[in-house]
C-alpha cells in the first residue's frame, strides 16, 4: 500500500453501513437499499427509484431531476439527503425489449445516485469483489433494521444474473430488500446487489398463494453480481469516478510531473504538508505525519485520482501561479485527470438546482449553440452524464500565443448563464471566473466566450420560435397505437399527454387535436403550431397526416396534415450513426443556402446515394423520386447521414408531382407548403394527386429520448 491511501471500510465495522436506504416521497416508506460508493454516490434498481418517485414500478423513462430521498447511517444517527439520478440503466430483455409480466429475470435495472450531502463528508466504501457460486452471503430490508437480514446462498453467478437460495429458517427476502447489497461475510466484500425474488405459485381460485407443494420453488431471489454492475456502469460513463484508476507507467505527463514536484517542493517537510493537505481535499488517507511521499507516488496520485490534480492546483495558484501553470501543461497530457476540483465540482452542482427547470429542459440547446461541432453524448441522458461528458472535452481553437484555452464546459456554461434571470447568472459567472483563474485562463479569452454567449442569446430573444407539438407514434395490434405527445413553446417539450392502452387513428388525431386547440393562446396568430411526429424507422411513411379526427357529432373533418403543418421525424436514425450528428447540426446551420439534391435515377441503390452524400457535404435538402422499394432505402440513408429536410411521395411509384411542386417552395418553408399541398388535395386531387411526406430534423430544438422498454417488478 503506497503513502495516499483510500479510507478503507473498517475490518470490524458493520457490514450494514455500507447499506442507504432509498425512501418513498409520498409516505416516507422505504422503498428500497442502496450500496453507498461514496460520500456522494449509490447504487441502486431503477426499480427501486420509480416506487420512490410514485412511479410505475418498471417505468423505463429516467427520472430527470425528480428529487429522491436518500438516508444514510453514521456516529450521530441517521441523516436524509436530497438526491437525483445520474446514470439510469434501464430494465430490459436479453435482446433489449420489453420486459413482460412473468419473465425471471432482466438485465439493466440500475440507477446511480448524486447525494447532496456537505462537502466534508467522509464516508468510506465498501469493498466489493466478485460473485460467484458457493459464497454465503446476507442481505437486509432496506430500512437496514437489525432483525431483518436474510441469509442466502450462491447457487449460480455465470452471467449476468445471479440465483440465490435462502436458508429455511430465518428472514426470508421480501419487499423493500431490492436494491441492497450482498455482503460475503467470508471476503468481507459486497458481490452485488439484490433485485427480485420469486414469489410463490399464484392460485387463481383464491386470488391467493397457491397451498405449499414440496415441488415449488422455495426462497429463490436473485441479484445482480458485482461484476456485471461494473460492465453496466461503465458501459455508459459511470464507473470513471468511483475507483482510483491504476497507474500507467507509460503515462507521458508522469515524468513532467515528478521534476514539477521536484522544483516546487524542494524539501521533504514541504511535500509533505503539501500531500496532507490534499489527502483531505480528496478524502483519501495517507501515510503518516512525519514521512512524505516520494515524489513518484505523489505524480501517481496525481495522474490516478480523477480530481487530485485541479484540487492541488487549486491551492498551489495563490502561491505560486507559474508552477501551478507547469503542472497543468503536464496533466493536459493524461487522460486521467478532471477538469474540476471537487470544490469546484460541488459547487456547480449546488448551483444548477437552483436553477429553474425550463432553463435546465433548454441545457441542451445551450450545448449546441456552444458547441456545434461535437457530437451529442448518449450516455444516460441526465445532466450529471451531460456534466462529465464535457469534463472530458477539449478548450476551444481561440487561443494565441499558446495561452490555455477555455474549456467546453465553462463555455457551456456562459451560455446556461444566459438563459437565468439576472442573481442566477450572476452566480454562475462568478463560478467561471473562479474556475479560469484556476487554469490560468486569460481573462479575455473568456470574455470572449462570454459576448459569444449573448450574441447567442439577443439572437434567440429576437428570432420568432414555433410552437411544437411532438407525438410519439408507437404501432400496437392492427390499426391501433399508443401515443405520448409533448408541447414545446420555446423552453423545450413537456409531456402533456400518454396513452396507456392503444387507439385507433380517429381517437389518436382527436387527442392530437385537443392537445394543439390548447396551444392557440400561446401560438403567434400567424402561424399554426408545427406537428412534429416521432417514429422509429419502419413508421416513416405512416399516414398520421391523413388522420381525422371528427367525432360522430362534429362538422369538421379534422384532417391533421390538412389544419397543421406536420413533419415527421426519426431520432432513431440519427442515434444509431452518431459520427454525423456534428454533420447534421452544421447542414441544418446551412439551410438557407445550402444545396438541394434531387435523387430520381431508379438505377441508384442506397449505398450510391451515401456516397454522392460524402461528396455533397454541404446538401440541406433531398427530394426523392424513385419506386417505393428502393425509395425507403434511399430515405433512411439521407437521414441516417444527417440531411435535415427530406421530402417524398408515400402514394406514387415515379414522376411525382408532390417532388415537382415542392421544389419550388423556399425550404425553410416546406412544412406550410406541404400543409397546403394536402388541402388542395382535398379540394382538386387531379391537379394534386400526390401524397406528400416531410422528414424535417430541426437540429436548434430538442426532443425528448424515446424509450422502448416498459419492464415490470418482480419474477
Amino acid at each position: 500500500m503506497g503513502w495516499f491511501r483510500p479510507l478503507g471500510f473498517p475490518d470490524d465495522g458493520n457490514p450494514v453501513a455500507c447499506l442507504a436506504s432509498i425512501r418513498r416521497s409520498r409516505d416516507g416508506k422505504v422503498a428500497g437499499g442502496g450500496l453507498i460508493l461514496g460520500p456522494d454516490t449509490v447504487v441502486t434498481c431503477a426499480h427501486v427509484v420509480n416506487d420512490a418517485l410514485g412511479k410505475e414500478l418498471f417505468e423505463s423513462r429516467a427520472p430527470g431531476p425528480d428529487e429522491i430521498t436518500v438516508e444514510f447511517r453514521g456516529p450521530h444517527g441517521q441523516q436524509r439527503h436530497a438526491a437525483r439520478v445520474a446514470h439510469w440503466i434501464a430494465p430490459r430483455t436479453r435482446d433489449g425489449g420489453m420486459v413482460h409480466a412473468g419473465d425471471d429475470h432482466w438485465l439493466g435495472d440500475l440507477a446511480v445516485l448524486r447525494v447532496d450531502t456537505p462537502g466534508d463528508t467522509v464516508r468510506p466504501a465498501a469493498p466489493r469483489t466478485a460473485m460467484e457460486a458457493g459464497q454465503e452471503v446476507r442481505a437486509w430490508h432496506g430500512s437496514a433494521g437489525g432483525a431483518t437480514f436474510a441469509d442466502l446462498t450462491v447457487k449460480s453467478a455465470d452471467g449476468p444474473v445471479g440465483y440465490l437460495d435462502g436458508e429455511a429458517t430465518g428472514m426470508a427476502v421480501g419487499p423493500g430488500y431490492s436494491g441492497g447489497p450482498l455482503w460475503c461475510p467470508r471476503n468481507r466484500a459486497v458481490v452485488g446487489l439484490v433485485v427480485a425474488h420469486f414469489m410463490p405459485p399464484h392460485d387463481p381460485r383464491t386470488g391467493g398463494h397457491a397451498a405449499h407443494s414440496p415441488q415449488h420453488l422455495i426462497r429463490r431471489s436473485w441479484g445482480i453480481p458485482w461484476q456485471h454492475i461494473e460492465t453496466e456502469l461503465r458501459a455508459v460513463g459511470a464507473f470513471h469516478l468511483q475507483d482510483v484508476a491504476p497507474s500507467d507507467p507509460d503515462d507521458p505527463a508522469h515524468l513532467l510531473l515528478v521534476e514539477a514536484l521536484e522544483a516546487a517542493f524542494p524539501s521533504p517537510s514541504g511535500r509533505g504538508d503539501a500531500a496532507r493537505q490534499l489527502t483531505r481535499v480528496c478524502g483519501v488517507g495517507h501515510g503518516g505525519e512525519v514521512t512524505p511521499p516520494t515524489v513518484e507516488e505523489f505524480a501517481d496520485f496525481l495522474l490516478t485520482h480523477p480530481r487530485a490534480l485541479a484540487a492541488f492546483t487549486e491551492t498551489l495558484r495563490r502561491r505560486d501561479p507559474a508552477a501551478a501553470d507547469r503542472f497543468l501543461i503536464a496533466g493536459h497530457l493524461s487522460r486521467g485527470p478532471r477538469l474540476l476540483s471537487p470544490r469546484e465540482h460541488t459547487r456547480l452542482h449546488k448551483l444548477l438546482r437552483g436553477v429553474d427547470r425550463t432553463v435546465l429542459g433548454r441545457f441542451g440547446e445551450a450545448v449546441r449553440a456552444a458547441l456545434p461541432l461535437v457530437a451529442a453524448f448518449s450516455g444516460g441522458g441526465s445532466l450529471d452524464t451531460l456534466l462529465d461528458h464535457l469534463e472530458t472535452l477539449p478548450g476551444d481553437g481561440h487561443s494565441d500565443g499558446g495561452e490555455p484555452r477555455v474549456p467546453a464546459l465553462l463555455r457551456v456554461m456562459e451560455y446556461v448563464a444566459m438563459l437565468c434571470p439576472g442573481p442566477k447568472r450572476a452566480e454562475l459567472r462568478l463560478w467561471s471566473d473562479g474556475v479560469t483563474a484556476r487554469l490560468g485562463i486569460p481573462r479575455s479569452a473568456l470574455a470572449e466566450r462570454r459576448s459569444d454567449a449573448q450574441d447567442w442569446a439577443r439572437d434567440i430573444r429576437t428570432r420568432s420560435t414555433r410552437v411544437r407539438v411532438l407525438v410519439e407514434v408507437r404501432r400496437a395490434e392492427a390499426g391501433r397505437h399508443r401515443l405520448r405527445i409533448w408541447c414545446d413553446e420555446g423552453a423545450g417539450p413537456r409531456q402533456v399527454s400518454a396513452t396507456a392502452d392503444s387507439c385507433t387513428a380517429s381517437e389518436a388525431a382527436r387527442e392530437l387535436l385537443r392537445v394543439l386547440e390548447s396551444l392557440a393562446p400561446s401560438a403567434p396568430h400567424d402561424q399554426r403550431p408545427l406537428v412534429e411526429v416521432l417514429v422509429d424507422r419502419a413508421s416513416l411513411n405512416l399516414p398520421v397526416d391523413e388522420w381525422e379526427g371528427r367525432a360522430p357529432d362534429e362538422i369538421v373533418p379534422g384532417v391533421l396534415g390538412v389544419e397543421f403543418p406536420l413533419v415527421v421525424h426519426c431520432p432513431e436514425l440519427l442515434r444509431r450513426h452518431e459520427r454525423f450528428l456534428p454533420e447534421w447540426r452544421r447542414r441544418w446551420s446551412r439551410l438557407d443556402s445550402g444545396a438541394t439534391l434531387v435523387f430520381s435515377d431508379a438505377s441508384k441503390d442506397p449505398n450510391q446515394i451515401y456516397y454522392e452524400l460524402m461528396e455533397k457535404l454541404d446538401a440541406v435538402r433531398v427530394s426523392v423520386d424513385v419506386p417505393p422499394g428502393l425509395r425507403d432505402g434511399i430515405v433512411q440513408v439521407c437521414l441516417a447521414v444527417g440531411v435535415p429536410v427530406v421530402v417524398w411521395d408515400r402514394g406514387r411509384d415515379k414522376d411525382s408531382h408532390v417532388v415537382k411542386h415542392m421544389a419550388e417552395v423556399a425550404t425553410r418553408e416546406l412544412p406550410d407548403g406541404v400543409r397546403s399541398y394536402r388541402a388542395k388535395t382535398m379540394v382538386n386531387p387531379h391537379d394534386f394527386p400526390g401524397r406528400p411526406v416531410l422528414a424535417w430534423a430541426d437540429a436548434d430544438r430538442t426532443v425528448p429520448r424515446l424509450h422502448l422498454t416498459e419492464p415490470q417488478e418482480s419474477a
